[in-house]
């Protein structure tokens, strides 16, 4: 089965191209690059993702803008059928400015720009992004943030918890998040928004304290269970 992914851009998206490169390495075909300004999205795809970066140069709310554009209605429409959509860094502040995914991302608790590994734990296996994952299990994944503290009212946050939609946890939590949360789920649990990039940790040469390939696994877990599927 060929895997047909798109990967938004929007001006100011600095990490397009990494997640279009990490895509193809993992399934062997090449991303279909869409720009914000299409109205349409391609016909039959199997996967979308809101790359990192400053949408619209973070104007008003990092995300606010750019979760106005053209493409974000067909984005929107394709995650009510059930395609994947995987929204990292910036892309995690679009879904949660769209109302894909609640809650908000705000400035870092120390207020000042984070750029390094970050731990992380797997909080839930149950989506087509964490099923190839062990519960518990503990990944390093690069983080490259300003505003990438999670906050959510109490019973948003307890709702999460209570139907195992928080995706990933900080170990080391590095901005100031809310019960530590580094990525959220939808409610059937096809679209994801995290703030580590897992694009950057996809090669065997990467040494280990960078990430290593723990990020490869995110992807093959979507393509596996697509096939399955």
């Amino acid at each position: 089965m060929a895997f047909k992914a798109a990967v938004i851009t929007f001006p100011g998206s600095n990490c397009d191209r990494d997640m279009a490169v990490a895509l193809e390495a993992v399934s062997g075909e090449p991303a279909i690059r869409v720009w914000h300004g299409d109205a349409d999205l391609p016909d039959g795809l199997d996967f979308i993702a809101l790359p990192g970066g400053f949408s619209y140069g973070d104007y008003l709310r990092s995300g606010a803008i750019a979760a106005k554009s053209p493409v974000l209605r067909a984005v929107i429409a394709a995650a009510e059928r059930g395609v994947p959509v995987l929204g990292v860094c910036n892309g995690f502040q679009v879904l949660t400015e769209s109302g894909l995914l609640p809650g908000t991302l705000m400035r870092n608790a120390g207020q000042s720009f984070v750029c390094r590994t970050s731990e992380l734990e797997v909080a839930s296996t149950a989506s087509p992004f964490t099923q190839g994952f062990e519960a518990g299990e503990r990944l390093r994944i690069p983080v490259a943030h300003h505003d990438g503290n999670y906050f959510a009212d109490e019973a948003t946050l307890d709702g999460l918890e209570g139907t195992g939609r928080v995706a990933f946890r900080y170990l080391d939590n590095p901005n100031g998040s809310r019960r530590d949360i580094a990525g959220v789920l939808s409610e059937n649990g096809r679209v994801l928004g995290m703030m580590p990039h897992p694009e950057r940790a996809m090669e065997p040469a990467a040494h280990p304290s960078m990430g290593g390939q723990d990020g490869r696994k995110l992807f093959e877990n979507v393509i596996k269970g697509l096939v399955a599927a």
